[in-house]
């Protein structure tokens, strides 16, 4: 059974609201004044949530108690209380099964399992020389189920701060619940070894072999060790970020399917047609940035959960933020061994996937792998942690 993510229809507290069914698609058949709200055409058998928004442009959060993990009746539907404020808000539901029959399962600290398990990386569909399928297994992880927010990142960034950190970037966003962007791949390691200790957790990354001096300072020319069995947050090394992505598909171009539109993610389209030198699985429709967030100034990202969540329940897989991964870059994965790789042991450039909000749809393919300077940071860098179980 495929991945299914449906965003139904958009509700504004204390109206009601009656859709008509649309084939297959759920749909709120009534949502009253005292905020029970009646969802139907779901999965027989599947889990659903209740999302809201305080504006349809998101983002979608997913944190009201009780409306997380719905089993679907018999009938295909459910009935849930919606907790009402007097501030406007809008509501969704999601039908969240997944490939596995599982639905996503979240930790309090805003993270989604990843089961362990063996997935195909790469494809064949673009012709990609460096992204051979190859069938690669990986252990069981949490991942972030968002891009790491500026507020997130501001939060723990000021504690490494007063904790002995030294940043050469301190970070920038749009607002609260944008993304970070224009941090480089050692900031991040960092503050996730930051991220780490406020937490009571085992910091990942060393700077000397012995496990034995927690990365705090330095940055271009540092040389990081990992230590694999630590239980902090660290970043994802490139297949589980992959792995993470497909969302439980496979043989797809995207998290979803084959094809990609701007009600989808964020990135720059390119459309073909009518641009006959352009994407003929980008479906636009309009050419350029999304032209829901290319207002103002760049950087044109999105909220973080701007968009529906992929069969894992992450958000943002694909455009957004081009994502920092462990791994430095080599082909065709660089990898020794297809049990838990984690890529080279040097190199000159560490790994970046899922495309950002200036890259063409190309770039957001599950498959596509980009690499850059360890030292950069750019308007469309930003990261997600993981952490193991």
């Amino acid at each position: 059974m495929k991945a299914r993510f449906k965003a139904l229809l958009t509700v504004l507290v204390m109206v009601v609201a009656i859709l008509p069914s649309h084939g297959q698609l759920p749909v709120i058949t009534s949502f009253s004044q005292s905020g029970v709200l009646i969802c139907s055409n779901l999965e027989v058998g599947s889990v659903a949530t209740v999302a809201w928004a305080s504006s349809l442009s998101g983002p979608w959060q997913t944190n009201l108690g009780g409306l997380s993990g719905l089993a679907v009746n018999s009938g295909g539907s459910i009935t849930v209380t919606a907790p009402l404020s007097s501030a406007t808000m809008f509501f969704r539901v999601l039908d969240q099964t997944n490939l596995a029959g599982q639905p996503p399962q979240y930790t309090a600290d805003g993270m989604a399992l990843i089961s362990a398990g063996t997935f195909t990386m790469g494809d064949i569909l673009d012709g990609e020389s460096d992204a051979l399928p190859t069938n690669i297994y990986v252990s069981s992880f949490y991942m972030d189920t968002n891009l790491v927010s500026y507020s997130q990142w501001q939060a723990i960034y000021n504690y490494a701060l007063t904790n002995g950190y030294n940043f050469v970037h301190g970070g920038a966003g749009k607002a609260a619940n944008q993304p970070v962007q224009t941090v480089d791949w050692f900031d991040c390691v960092k503050w996730s070894n930051a991220r780490s200790q406020q937490a009571g957790l085992v910091p990942v990354y060393y700077t000397d072999a012995g496990l034995t001096q927690v990365f705090l300072n330095g940055d271009d020319g540092t040389t990081v060790y990992a230590n694999w069995q630590a239980n902090g947050y660290r970043l994802p090394t490139e297949a589980e970020w992959e792995k993470s992505a497909r969302g439980g598909l496979s043989g797809q171009r995207f998290p979803w399917g084959l094809t990609i539109s701007e009600s989808q993610a964020n990135y720059s389209a390119d459309p073909n047609p009518p641009n006959s030198g352009g994407y003929t699985y980008d479906l636009g429709p309009y050419t350029g940035f999304n032209t829901n967030f290319d207002t103002g100034m760049t950087p044109f990202s999105s909220p973080v959960g701007s968009f529906a969540a992929n069969g894992y329940g992450l958000y943002d897989m694909a455009g957004n933020m081009l994502e920092w991964c462990w791994d430095w870059y080599g082909t065709p994965y660089g990898q020794a061994t297809n049990m838990n790789p984690t890529g080279p042991v040097s190199g000159n450039y560490r790994v970046l996937r899922g495309g950002g909000w200036s890259n063409p749809a190309a770039v957001a393919r599950c498959a596509y792998r980009g690499d850059f300077y360890p030292a950069s940071a750019y308007l469309n860098f930003g990261f997600r942690c993981v952490r193991g179980l």
